[in-house]
């Protein structure tokens, strides 16, 4: 048999030559002989990163909502999205470690240049709206924690960028060590809540099973599709497959199934905190709005007011908005980070760290800073749910070049799709194409 061609060069319309974040590319080595466990922990990092994507503030409305209207019921809801961001992140993982290229730099390769500019463009719009969901939820945690106007909490979130860059500089294991601090924080938070609502727990168990009724009742399919909207991130499959590189792993076909199964291992482990996060926003919402008068909640700053004297401890909202802030903060780290891949994989156009990071977060700054000083509060709530329909616009754009490109035998070469993952992967980008649609018709219905 003749040898394979290394999957680095076959199929792909240009060379591999430019890294993906070059500054901190294959910069965490892999040891050598190791067992099982030393290797799973050198992998481990950049899944906890991409999770944090799951878990932000845009997620909490449509989690809040579902459980303080329907109770337990959209659980399955979770589950299934958090099953499809499974399978997606994998598959991000495999298309970076196998090819030497990150989603963006892999549109690029295989586009012309008209498409790759609208590719690029829609994902800028993209990136910018999720930011923009990350600046409000921090400053509105900051406005219930501190009392700190909303304008002076949105500005205090461009200080992210120069925290990004001194850790990065340390080293990307600090990155990481930060983002996973902050979601032990937010998990830490969710169970004491969930301890101090005391959820029925056959309740929360029956939710778990998906049902008909969902597909029935169009106000809960609303909310259902919400759900699925703002849990699947298109900026964390271009994040996912760049920072995956950041491992000094060899070039070798086994070494390539090494790296992929435990980055794959890394991300499936790490967006099971996301469920757990998810969940927990939605069994206490549940269990503490649904069927008490409260079913109308989902406004994030309505759930904070009535937390305390529901649940009959002033802790309980303080927890709530600690949470929120660690969450807003956590997801503006990573936004900045998948800004820098998609404007040097798209168009080759490298900026200043710095600078691009600063660009990144005063495109989120500046409409969240004017929408405050307009409308106030009231006005927050209508721009989060603009910017998960921004985002469903989007993630077609990204999910289908992931599994064309990662089912592609010419470019992926032995690192190619199995035919059920093939299957798998099609039918959830079908899926999320179709509900996104939907979703974008009732919002506009």
């Amino acid at each position: 048999m003749p040898p394979e061609i290394p999957s680095s060069r076959a199929g792909w319309r240009l060379p591999s030559s430019r890294l993906s974040l070059p500054e901190v590319h294959g910069s965490i080595t892999i040891p050598a002989g190791a067992g099982f466990w030393r290797k799973l922990f050198a992998f481990a990092g950049p899944g906890y990163l991409v999770a944090v994507g799951y878990m932000d503030p845009g997620n909490w409305a449509t989690d809040l909502a579902g459980g303080a209207r329907y109770g337990y019921t959209l659980l399955s809801v979770i589950m299934l999205s958090n099953l499809m961001a499974i399978l997606l992140q994998a598959l991000a993982a495999r298309l970076g470690i196998a090819s030497g290229r990150d989603l963006a730099q892999a549109c690029r390769d295989s586009f012309s240049r008209p498409t790759t500019i609208v590719l690029w463009v829609l994902c800028e719009i993209a990136i910018a709206a999720c930011d923009l969901a990350e600046v409000i939820g921090a400053a509105i945690a900051l406005n219930l924690l501190f009392g700190l106007p909303l304008t002076w909490g949105v500005v205090l979130t461009a200080l992210d960028v120069v925290l990004v860059l001194f850790l990065q500089h340390r080293g990307f294991r600090y990155v990481e060590a930060l983002v996973i601090g902050l979601i032990l924080a937010i998990a830490g938070s969710f169970a004491l809540e969930i301890w101090f609502s005391r959820p029925e727990l056959a309740g929360v168990a029956a939710g778990f099973i998906p049902r008909v009724a969902i597909l029935r009742d169009h106000e809960m399919l609303y909310i259902a599709i919400g759900i699925l909207g703002a849990t699947v991130m298109p900026h964390n499959l271009y994040l996912h497959s760049s920072i995956v590189q950041t491992r000094k792993y060899g070039d070798t076909v086994e070494d390539k199934r090494e790296a992929i199964r435990f980055a794959s291992i890394d991300s499936a482990v790490a967006l099971m905190s996301a469920l757990f996060i998810n969940a927990a926003i939605l069994i206490m919402a549940a269990a503490v709005f649904h069927g008490s008068g409260h079913e109308a909640v989902a406004a994030i700053g309505d759930a904070y007011k009535l937390l305390s004297p529901l649940l009959g401890t002033t802790m309980a909202s303080v927890i709530f908005a600690i949470a929120l802030l660690c969450s807003g903060q956590n997801a503006t780290l990573t936004g900045t980070l998948a800004g820098q891949i998609v404007m040097e994989g798209f168009i080759n156009l490298r900026l200043r760290p710095w600078l691009r990071r600063l660009i990144t977060r005063l495109i989120a700054i500046i409409p969240a800073i004017v929408v405050v000083a307009w409308y106030g509060e009231r006005g927050t709530g209508p721009l989060l749910i603009l910017s998960q329909v921004i985002l469903s616009l989007q993630l077609p754009f990204a999910v289908v070049p992931l599994v064309m490109f990662t089912s592609d035998r010419t470019k992926m070469g032995p690192f190619v799709n199995p035919g059920w993952v093939k299957v798998l992967a099609w039918a959830v980008a079908v899926i999320i194409a179709v509900l996104n649609g939907w979703l974008l018709y009732l919002t506009f219905a």
